[in-house]
């Protein structure tokens, strides 16, 4: 396993993070022990959660996943060994704290609920887990999705500074090590730097964005901006959900997969990745690359995912184990200059797929 840096925090994070969001709805407690216990073994030391979690999120099973990693922590004694990752929720779970829009009230409120299911006294990296703003992911980041003249900047910025200082209280108390953004833009990242260092409060060492084979709109923007500020970029989703799969094709999930179980929970399902043309057919000609060179599609994507030099650690997931297994030796590959060529080519057709 390979390690590197956490932005300034002095901290090395194994290459592959350990993602956590189906803990509680599609895996046990035992199965999320045996999972923790396996990564340990491959070197991995960094954990990701979030208080939202398990996805699909409901009423019922919110806050399973810290649950499980803290009967784990207390089962193992290993809490010194892991860098631990969770993230405070934003707008719209009427479940959590009313669905009202982050505030520093909140974030003093969710890290002590975290740290009690979790069974620590600190959290290593606390990040905040989507925007209050309109941001540009989940489907909005074509051009003209959002009105950016519409929105009142001052009054933007007065939430983030009440947002920043909740945060500058919890490190001050112990409660948190680091802090870090998901789901953030450019604009956002540097307005908290400016903010932090105008005001003597946390710096933002990392942000988690979507970033796949079918989603690199991160890359140049959000990725100068992460090497140029020495913030961390934590790429989630690397499988696009599991669509590079390829499972997605006959466009009705397959039994056990996550979107058959989002259904099932939901009710609905309503995916913007799932709907569109264009994503399934850059999968199937992503596939055919992989088969060209006798690849696995799923690691052939995820070694390109780690192969960007913007990328600190690649958070991964998996409902089995021999998914996480596979997933993890993904990371051992390496990738020829054809394969990236191959890999270019179907990019150049389909940049934009949702």
């Amino acid at each position: 396993m390979k390690f590197s840096k956490l932005g300034r925090t002095g901290i090395d994070v194994s290459r592959v993070c350990l993602g956590t969001m189906t803990w509680g709805q599609q895996n046990s407690e035992a199965e999320a022990h045996e999972q923790m216990d396996y990564a340990i073994t491959r070197g991995i030391n960094f954990f990701d959660t979030a208080e939202c979690y398990a996805v699909p999120t409901s009423q019922e099973t919110q806050g399973k996943t810290e649950e499980y990693i803290g009967t784990w922590f207390q089962k193992t004694k290993k809490r010194k060994d892991i860098t631990l990752a969770t993230k405070v929720t934003g707008a719209g779970i009427p479940w959590i704290r009313g669905g009202k829009p982050m505030d520093g009230k909140g974030v003093h409120a969710a890290i002590d609920e975290s740290l009690k299911r979790l069974n620590t006294d600190y959290v290593d990296l606390y990040q905040l887990h989507w925007p209050n703003r309109p941001f540009p992911h989940f489907g909005t980041n074509h051009a003209g999705k959002i009105d950016f003249a519409k929105e009142n900047t001052a009054k933007i910025e007065d939430n983030l500074l009440d947002i920043l200082t909740a945060l500058g209280d919890i490190v001050k108390a112990g409660k948190v090590r680091f802090a870090g953004l998901s789901d953030d833009s450019s604009w956002g990242i540097m307005k908290y730097l400016e903010l932090a260092e105008k005001h003597n409060l946390p710096r933002m060492q990392s942000i988690q964005n979507e970033f796949s084979l079918l989603n690199r709109l991160n890359d140049p923007y959000v990725a100068e901006t992460c090497v140029r500020e020495d913030v961390a970029y934590l790429p989630w989703s690397p499988l696009a959900c599991g669509m590079i799969s390829g499972k997605y094709a006959g466009r009705k999930p397959p039994e056990g997969t996550r979107w058959a179980h989002e259904i099932r929970v939901r009710q609905e399902f309503d995916s913007f990745r799932f709907k569109s043309d264009m994503a399934h057919a850059a999968v199937a000609e992503y596939i055919d690359v992989a088969k060209k060179h006798g690849l696995d599609v799923c690691q052939m994507a995820l070694k390109f995912v780690d192969m960007q030099s913007f990328v600190t650690s690649t958070i991964i997931g998996a409902t089995k184990m021999e998914q996480l297994k596979s997933n993890i030796d993904a990371f051992d590959l390496t990738l020829s200059d054809d394969v990236l060529a191959d890999i270019n080519a179907v990019y150049h057709k389909y940049p934009i797929v949702y």
